[in-house]
């Protein structure tokens, strides 16, 4: 019985021995592309894809790239664009997606999972799909070339909708039902009660909203074409001319705008992982 434990034990560390390695072997061959990208950033362009030897830090490092990129394009007009349209989304998304969340979760109405099913739907139609009748809509109502129209267009989530529900499901219907006998309307059970119990739920779908928008290329470039309008992803793609491409900037530029995304994830991972279980399908 003894030698049996000590086997069991012996295979149980050998399992987490490998497990371990093969989570640090992951994460190294995932930060790798950041690491050329702080590597690219501070070289010039002939410096960059130079393979033989490759310099992690070259000789005469080009740190001009990070005063560079406020110079030649207005950087910190298109930052100042893709701050604010990534909170106003961001804002947007939480309150319509917890709101309407709440309605398909604990109320009773008519037709209401064939609504919720027709409206999950949607999630498996591929935007390019039906980003052209979009814009003949937002150009017909006048949004073309402002950000109105991108706020117009992602103020909803059918994932963000789909995600909150999963977790409003499992809030026991006894606290809602304790509430509305003492009285509570059902917009101050939503206001009091649900949403300070999904703060883990609000947490992950800020950092799945915030990274979407702030990294959206396709859609400021289908809609703005003023350059006082444009995004940090647009503005990017300024360095990149018809027959070549500025990359020490591009790696520099990318390197900055990656702050905020970072400062937003640190600040919510603790909500994270809860919350990506808290949310998951239940049986």
């Amino acid at each position: 019985m003894n030698e049996k434990y000590k086997s069991m034990e012996r295979n149980r560390k050998i399992g987490k021995f490998v497990i371990y390695f093969l989570l640090i072997l992951v994460s190294l061959l995932m930060i790798i592309p950041f690491l050329w990208m702080v590597s690219a950033s501070i070289k010039t362009n002939t410096e960059v894809f130079k393979m033989t030897p490759f310099q992690f830090i070259p000789d005469k490092p080009r740190l001009e790239n990070y005063s560079e990129i406020w110079q030649k394009i207005p950087l910190l007009r298109f930052i100042g664009n893709t701050v604010f349209l990534t909170i106003v989304v961001t804002g947007l998304q939480l309150f319509t997606s917890s709101f309407a969340a709440y309605a398909f979760a604990k109320l009773e109405f008519k037709h209401k999972n064939v609504l919720f099913l027709a409206y999950i739907a949607t999630i498996a139609m591929p935007w390019q799909v039906y980003m052209v009748p979009q814009f003949i809509m937002m150009r017909g109502m006048g949004l073309n070339d402002k950000l109105l129209a991108m706020i117009c267009l992602q103020a909803f989530s059918a994932f963000g909708v789909f995600m909150m529900k999963q977790f409003y499901e499992g809030i026991p219907d006894s606290l809602c039902e304790a509430a509305r006998i003492d009285g509570m309307s059902e917009y101050q059970i939503y206001a009091t009660i649900m949403l300070p119990l999904s703060k883990p739920a609000l947490s992950t779908l800020t950092i799945f909203t915030f990274v979407n928008t702030w990294n959206d290329y396709l859609g400021p470039l289908i809609y703005l074409k003023t350059e006082s309008r444009k995004t940090i992803q647009l503005g990017l793609r300024m360095f990149i001319g018809q027959y070549a491409a500025e990359y020490g900037l591009i790696m520099a530029g990318s390197l900055i705008t990656l702050i905020p995304v970072i400062i937003v994830f640190l600040s919510l991972q603790k909500y994270f992982v809860e919350g990506v279980a808290s949310t998951g399908v239940k049986g």
